[in-house]
């Protein structure tokens, strides 16, 4: 046999043990993660609901989905477990304290344009009142522009429906 023949076979074969590896470690992560859950911690369950877990079994877990109701649910249904403060911002809509705000942007964007340097180009075309030019045809130019089209029309015959003169 030659080697060019294997060559796809060994392709493919690399291909799918760099597949299943790529699949057994996130299946791993995942078991880690829903190993580390203790009590209390918020979790989000495969199919979207949002509880706090309140005891952790082998293969079970007990979750506080609100006042007075307590859902049994398989450790395998548990999507992510939630750090407090995503957990408190998602079912509580509760945001915890930014650090700083000078990353945020003000509601009136009046701050941003204004510029402290008054010597510069820019500053002095902004200040200027001049009209631009936009490459727009003055009102006059138009209105002769148009009496010229409409000369050159009235030269030329005008057609008419079902009116010819070809036979």
């Amino acid at each position: 046999m030659n080697a060019y023949t294997l060559l796809p076979f060994i392709v493919l074969i690399a291909a799918m043990f760099l597949m299943t590896r790529s699949a057994k470690k996130k299946q791993q992560q995942a078991a880690q993660m829903r190993n580390e859950m203790q009590p209390g911690s918020g979790v989000r369950t495969i199919g979207g609901m949002y509880a706090t877990v309140k005891e952790v079994n082998e293969d079970t877990v007990l979750l506080d989905a609100g006042p007075g109701v307590e859902l049994l649910f398989a450790k395998n249904a548990i999507g992510a477990v939630l750090t407090d403060d995503e957990y408190n911002r998602i079912v509580h809509g509760i945001e915890h304290d930014l650090k700083s705000d000078a990353g945020l942007v003000p509601d009136d964007a009046s701050s941003l344009t204004e510029t402290d340097e008054t010597d510069g180009p820019a500053a002095a075309a902004a200040a200027s009142d001049d009209k631009i030019d936009l490459g727009k045809k003055d009102a006059a130019e138009d209105a002769g522009a148009a009496g010229a089209a409409d000369a050159k029309a009235e030269d030329e015959p005008k057609k008419t429906d079902g009116d010819s003169d070809a036979k």
